[in-house]
């Protein structure tokens, strides 16, 4: 019986040891990493974030894109992270242009008339992080998006349009956040 009953102390030592020791890992592990949120990756430090304006300064200027890119960047900031919006410079900055904005045709049919044509956006972005600066970056970002030639691009310019700035963003927003 004596046996039986040292048997069952020793068990519960050990077993609160191990409870202990994980618990002080799981502890440890808290304080020692990054914290994520809706895939994005930040240091606990980073507690502010900026968008400067993004300027158009594409050979075609189309009104409200650098609002609404602008715009979007932010909105996805807040949306993804728990950061706190800044109109001075946050603890990670992203300021740049759109560079590039046009359409060309894509493939030619059997009459030598455009079949389809692609829409692009090129954005330069540079990032700037002023807690781990190893995660800078000046970049550029482009995508494009295809349309059927029978279409004036003014026909279907605002659905492309905000089809690639969600695009762009994403690219942007993974570029400086998700660490893959």
């Amino acid at each position: 019986m004596a046996l039986k009953n040292n048997t069952a102390g020793l068990f519960l030592k050990w077993s609160l040891l191990f409870i202990l020791v994980i618990s002080t890992l799981i502890l440890y592990q808290g304080c020692k990493i990054s914290y994520s949120f809706s895939g994005a990756s930040l240091s606990p430090d980073v507690e502010t974030v900026s968008v400067q304006y993004f300027q158009n300064r594409a050979s075609i200027v189309q009104t409200g894109l650098s609002q609404f890119l602008t715009d979007e960047l932010i909105d996805k900031c807040k949306a993804q992270t728990s950061l706190n919006v800044v109109n001075d410079l946050g603890d990670v900055d992203f300021e740049g242009e759109i560079v590039d904005y046009n359409t060309r045709p894509l493939t030619v049919a059997a009459d030598a008339q455009a079949a389809s044509n692609r829409f692009t956006i090129t954005v330069r972005v540079r990032f700037t992080n002023t807690v781990n600066p190893e995660f800078n970056f000046d970049q550029s970002f482009s995508r494009y998006e295809d349309y059927d030639s029978r279409y004036n691009l003014d026909q279907v310019e605002e659905e492309l349009t905000e089809n690639i700035v969600e695009l762009l963003v994403e690219d942007i927003f993974n570029k400086a956040f998700v660490n893959w």
